[in-house]
């Protein structure tokens, strides 16, 4: 059987709700990011029947968060859930804690260009993103699906390399927080999740 990957991104963050860039800052799940992560392990529960699986996220809080409520929603002891840092989201540079407002404000035609993000003064480059997060999928093991809980745009660029994507390809992908995406035999599938009422 040939191994599944699971790519998810965090929940609603409180900078998502306030249209503000995070990068390698860090700000909490709101209570529908806590929905969301919940009925996206609620969902993927149904999609871990087949064999044994191992649980991988980013090191930033929003991903540790929202991994850990999946853990909770499939049934994963979370000690053994594995952070890492390569799994973290672009640096942006200059950009980190801006509003997107402000930015187009700056620049109207800023949205003009899918990849708009990594234009910050010093942004991680895409290079370097896909650089570590090729080492990391070096790294996994063959005889089990992998579960990933990372980023928007780092999971776009994860997404891209399982898939053999062109970098406008990528960049032509959406970032949603209220689906996951399951990658096998070279194919993608989005899994749309319902909500779900956040845990307490």
């Amino acid at each position: 059987m040939t191994r599944k990957i699971f790519v998810i991104r965090h929940g609603e963050t409180l900078f998502n709700s306030e249209q503000k860039l995070q990068g390698h800052c860090n700000s909490p799940l709101t209570n529908k990011g806590e929905s969301q992560a919940l009925s996206v392990g609620t969902t993927l529960r149904e999609y871990l029947t087949d064999r044994s699986y191992h649980v991988y996220c980013s090191s930033l809080g929003r991903a540790v968060q929202t991994a850990q409520i999946i853990c909770d929603a499939i049934g994963y002891d979370q000690s053994t859930l594995t952070q890492d840092d390569r799994l973290k989201e672009f640096s942006l540079g200059e950009w980190e804690q801006r509003t997107i407002p402000s930015l187009i404000e700056e620049n109207p035609a800023l949205l003009e260009r899918r990849d708009w993000y990594i234009q910050a003064p010093g942004c991680e480059t895409y290079e370097s993103v896909k650089g570590r997060l090729l080492s990391w999928i070096s790294e996994l093991p063959e005889e089990q699906d992998i579960v990933v809980i990372s980023h928007g745009l780092t999971g776009i660029v994860l997404r891209g390399i399982l898939l053999d994507l062109s970098y406008q390809e990528v960049w032509a992908q959406d970032l949603p927080q209220d689906a996951f995406f399951l990658i096998q035999n070279g194919g993608i599938t989005r899994i749309d999740c319902m909500a779900t009422e956040a845990v307490a």
